[in-house]
């Protein structure tokens, strides 16, 4: 009993001293065109690096999806004077974590280091940015992974259906493409083709670096300008806006499979809008808060069709998505699409309960200190915020925009966003004739494998020297705990 109030007390001076270390970021100026943010912690003697680029798969030339992913697991694979086995002993030796990953819009770096080996990390991303070596053994090392990958995608309904949504979603714009690619457009990307995009989006302009841990201002200042300054400060073209977004209707593809998957999806609300926030917390209502969610409730625990049944809003530079997913049995699956769909219905005609809305307001700002716990991880949800083009004051008022949302906003909102005409619906799998649904709540089926998050594409083919956050998918991103 002890020892459990005395870890009660920890976390509650975790969760109180976490915000206003976490308010406490600084601006550093790199520059034209770059946007740097700052959060010194002496605490630990670790920095991290959270380096976003324009060099995401959005940027992929027609008919070289994949590009930006794979010119991503190469970063680490040989630069300058250092073979791809030097690089890796370089890092290696000093445990310096780096890994590279392609998201929709951006390429994403991340470093975290000993603030002794920070010089020395930079010195290898500077390296690898300027003079990246693509060899030939470990392209074809890389290649084969990825393709390797691309192959068991084709089999797994989670990976199939993510894809297919994403193509009928988007329609024409790059946002359609793999992240990863196909198996025949990786198959056609040469060291030529890596090296014309890493010149062209291994730029600064547009670069954003959210940095956390043991350094001061000025020390930081210096490290930034000499990693920096010497790469090319070129602009990147431009992603082409969105049209229309949605196919509605429900889409099969078939596969031989006990237990197909569902990805489905309405458009989303852009985060530069007012209304993200209270979208936001309804869509934590609907389907974005686990087991406390309505879809989990009127899916899994009344009818017991599924393990899992989760929903995401995301915002990318020029498209926004609600999206969600759920397996199940190949004689139920019509059943739990048309769950969803009149679950959708219900909330957007009926809005939250006071209920719900305290709850949802209960976690989302209580669990947001935690991102903040480590430097590492005050990096990256820093560079998260970047890359939603946030102001720096954003953290400092980010609990405060969620409490003061109001039925009457999630109201409107669900309306905006839940309409069951406009949704997208992709079944990878093949449905059969299904049951009546049961009059009184029974445990869920067990599936037949565990089922994957529905939007992943597989993670990167090259693992990262350090654990990091999945790969973002065909359609959503970024694929984490961090909180908008």
């Amino acid at each position: 009993m002890i020892h459990r109030a005395l870890a009660a007390c920890a976390f509650a001076l975790i969760v109180m001293s976490v915000p206003s270390q976490a308010a406490d970021i600084q601006n550093i100026d790199l520059g034209k065109n770059a946007t740097v943010w700052f959060a010194e912690d002496h605490t630990v003697p670790i920095i991290a690096f959270n380096i976003s680029m324009p060099a995401g798969s959005a940027y992929d030339p027609a008919g070289k999806s994949g590009l930006a992913s794979f010119a991503a697991s190469m970063m680490d694979e040989g630069a300058g004077d250092l073979s791809s086995k030097a690089f890796h002993e370089a890092i290696e030796n000093r445990a310096i974590g780096f890994s590279a990953r392609a998201e929709r819009d951006h390429l994403v770096i991340s470093i975290t280091t000993l603030k002794e080996n920070a010089p020395e990390a930079m010195r290898l991303l500077q390296m690898a940015l300027m003079k990246p070596r693509f060899e030939a053994d470990a392209l074809a090392r890389v290649k084969t992974q990825i393709i390797q990958s691309l192959q068991q995608d084709q089999v797994e309904p989670p990976r199939v259906a993510g894809r297919a949504f994403a193509s009928a979603f988007f329609g024409n714009h790059p946002y359609a493409q793999s992240s990863i690619g196909t198996i025949k457009s990786v198959s056609s990307i040469t060291a030529a083709d890596l090296r014309a995009f890493a010149r062209r989006h291994w730029v600064t302009n547009g670069i954003k670096v959210a940095v956390a841990g043991d350094i001061t201002k000025p020390e930081l200042t210096k490290l930034l300008a000499d990693t920096f300054r010497p790469v090319p400060n070129t602009a990147p073209p431009a992603l082409p806006n969105i049209g229309r977004l949605g196919k509605p209707g429900v889409h099969v593809m078939p596969l031989p499979v006990p237990q197909p998957t569902a990805v489905f999806g309405l458009p989303g609300i852009m985060r530069d809008d007012p209304d993200f926030i209270p979208g936001y917390v309804a869509n934590y209502i609907l389907g974005g808060g686990g087991f406390s969610s309505r879809l989990t409730n009127e899916v899994r625990v009344k009818r017991g069709l599924t393990y899992g049944v989760s929903t995401s809003l995301t915002a990318y530079s020029k498209a926004s998505v609600m999206m969600g997913s759920v397996a199940t049995r190949a004689n139920a699956i019509r059943q739990t699409v048309q769950v969803v769909r009149d679950t959708m219905s219900t909330f957007a005609k009926e809005g939250p309960t006071q209920q719900e809305l305290n709850d949802a307001k209960t976690y989302l700002t209580g669990s947001f200190p935690m991102a903040f716990a480590s430097n590492r991880g005050t990096a990256s949800q820093l560079g998260t915020f970047q890359r939603q083009n946030l102001d720096i004051g954003y953290v400092a008022r980010r609990n405060s925009l969620i409490q003061a949302v109001t039925i009457a906003d999630v109201q409107r909102v669900a309306k905006r966003l839940y309409d069951p005409a406009r949704l997208t619906v992709v079944i990878a799998g093949t449905p059969s004739d299904g049951r009546p649904a049961p009059q009184v709540p029974r445990p869920p089926v067990p599936p037949s494998e565990a089922p994957k998050p529905p939007a992943s594409v597989p993670a990167t083919a090259k693992p990262p020297a350090t654990p990091e956050k999945p790969v973002p998918g065909p359609v959503t991103a970024p694929q984490d705990t961090q909180k908008p």
